[in-house]
Order: C-alpha cells, then sequence, then structure tokens
C-alpha cells in the first residue's frame, strides 16, 4: 500500500487547539496537542514550510519552537501585523485569528487515526 493511500489529509483542529496573541509586529501562535499521540505527528507535519505556505502573502517569516514537555509548538508569525495593534490598520491588529486560521490547515494523517477523530459529518466536507 502507497503512503499516499494510508493517509489522509485531516484539519489540525480535529488534533490540536491553538491560542494566539502578538507583540509588536509578530503574531504568536501556540498548538497544543489534544492528546499526546498526536504530538509526534504534529511535530513531523506541522512545518515551518508548510505554516509560511498556508499563511502565503500574510507574514514575512516564520519561526517555530518545540515545547515537548506541554506537547506543544509555538510559531512566531514575523510581519502578520502591519506594524501592531497601535499602529495598524487591519481588523485583527492583535493576531487573535491566527489560532483559528492556523487550525483550519491540513496535514495527512493516518487513514486510521483520520477515521477516528474526525466526525463522520465533517470527513464528507
Amino acid at each position: 500500500m502507497s503512503t499516499a493511500a494510508a493517509s489522509r489529509p485531516v484539519q489540525l483542529r480535529w488534533l490540536a487547539h491553538a491560542r494566539s496573541g502578538d507583540k509588536g509586529n509578530t503574531a504568536n501562535v501556540g498548538l497544543i496537542a489534544l492528546e499526546p499521540e498526536y504530538y509526534p505527528l504534529l511535530v513531523k507535519e506541522v512545518t515551518v514550510s508548510r505554516v509560511k505556505r498556508h499563511f502565503k502573502g500574510m507574514v514575512t517569516d516564520v519561526e517555530r519552537f518545540e515545547l515537548p514537555n506541554l506537547r506543544a509548538l509555538n510559531f512566531l508569525l514575523h510581519g502578520a501585523l502591519d506594524g501592531g495593534g497601535t499602529i495598524s490598520l487591519k481588523t485583527d491588529a492583535q493576531g487573535k485569528v491566527y489560532s483559528t486560521a492556523l487550525l483550519r490547515m491540513e496535514i495527512p494523517v493516518p487513514a486510521a487515526l483520520a477515521r477516528r477523530v474526525v466526525p463522520k459529518a465533517s470527513a464528507k466536507r
């Protein structure tokens, strides 16, 4: 069986929760695994390049930090806030919606895990 057939794209919202905020012109997004078994998958699949591609045109650079004790990844999204909260004309000058936006990113997961975590009604979307 090929790797493509053995995996299925799943939105991060089924594997993690997230929090975001800001510091100057940088949005900060913490991605926390919902279950300990999901953390290694997040480490492997939620890469800097994937996050950059997901936020293409919205950020200038991405940094990733691993927090294994918390089963979390922390991302700094540079250039995301058009100068920062006090001077930005963006609707979300504090970067609060970046966490929700990241949870919409899809990563490949084993098909058995996808069947287990994604509710049947959502799987058809």
